[in-house]
């Protein structure tokens, strides 16, 4: 179905240890998480807080099992602070993600986020950006875009849960704001499908947009007592709404089916935050590892 010389399967490291919830995996050290990796039979991996920061030492810890960098999570501020400070900060993401051989930047914006704050319900304080919000956005977006492309790298936008760029009314405005040149997309499956969205509508609407994907199920009966209970992002992440493909609610199969017929290339990465100490890492990473196989056929 895809071609294992243009697209690599990854998984990220937040299955082990979540860099926003310190509690979950703070035993599980960063040898555990890529070995485990490593051993499921994964190709790479997106950058961590426990990962080294030095570049040649993250390179031989992951030369040493196979593995390589896809990306990172870069968080931006384009709709509540000075450019600079993002523009800043991105430059220093950006040198250390082409030191390590990354093509994409992951770009959220957090400007407004509440994805971040254990009290606030999820679904009833979700972020609302003012046009002047958007211009910002998009302005700023273009200018990392460029900065991006510098060094040959392509900045691939994170629609996510508790932020202004969530729905699909929104990616689609935030499309039609910014320069294709300059700003992708990363189509991530469980964001949808939790936000309540039609997953493949996006997918086939912004194709030729996507250049990195992230392969996140959902726990139904959890996203929907999220919904009742008014339960915040973080309490849902403790609660078990994220899992592995092949363990939720979400068929794959019209995803990977589409992706191979058009083509797609890139990387795909397994990403589900879970609490370690309920959801062994490796066993999920097995699990996804043999889905994907057996699934997409890579």
């Amino acid at each position: 179905m895809f071609s294992n010389e243009f697209v690599k399967i990854g998984i990220a490291p937040i299955g082990w240890t979540n860099d926003d919830l310190p509690e979950l995996g703070g035993e599980n050290t960063f040898e555990q998480c890529v070995s485990e990796m490593a051993l499921a039979g994964f190709q790479g991996t997106e950058v961590g807080n426990k990962y080294p920061k030095n570049p040649e030492v993250l390179k031989k810890a992951l030369r040493l099992r196979g593995l390589n960098i896809a990306s990172a999570w870069f968080s931006a501020f384009l709709t509540t602070k000075p450019l600079n400070e993002t523009v800043e900060a991105f430059i220093t993401h950006r040198d250390f993600l082409f030191e390590m051989g990354a093509k994409v930047i992951v770009v959220s914006e957090q400007g407004h986020s509440i994805q971040g704050q254990i009290e606030t319900p999820l679904f009833d304080n979700k972020p609302i950006f003012t046009q002047e919000d958007w211009e910002k956005l998009a302005d700023g977006l273009h200018e990392l875009g460029r900065l991006a492309q510098e060094k040959g790298m392509d900045v691939v936008y994170h629609h996510h849960m508790g932020t202004g760029v969530q729905t699909t009314e929104e990616i689609n405005k935030l499309m039609e704001l910014t320069d294709p040149s300059l700003v992708s997309l990363l189509y991530d499956t469980g964001h949808l499908v939790f936000s309540g969205e039609n997953h493949l509508e996006v997918l086939e609407r912004h194709f030729e947009r996507i250049k990195h994907v992230h392969l996140k199920d959902i726990r139904e009966e959890v996203a929907q007592r999220v919904r009742d209970e008014k339960l915040s992002f973080l309490t849902a992440v403790k609660e078990g709404v994220f899992t592995v493909p092949g363990d939720g609610m979400i068929d794959f199969s019209p995803v990977f089916q589409f992706l191979s017929d058009k083509n797609y290339k890139g990387w795909m990465l397994v990403e589900a935050e879970q609490d370690p100490a309920k959801a062994n890492p490796l066993e999920y990473a097995l699990i996804a590892r043999k889905y994907i196989r057996e699934t997409a056929g890579i």
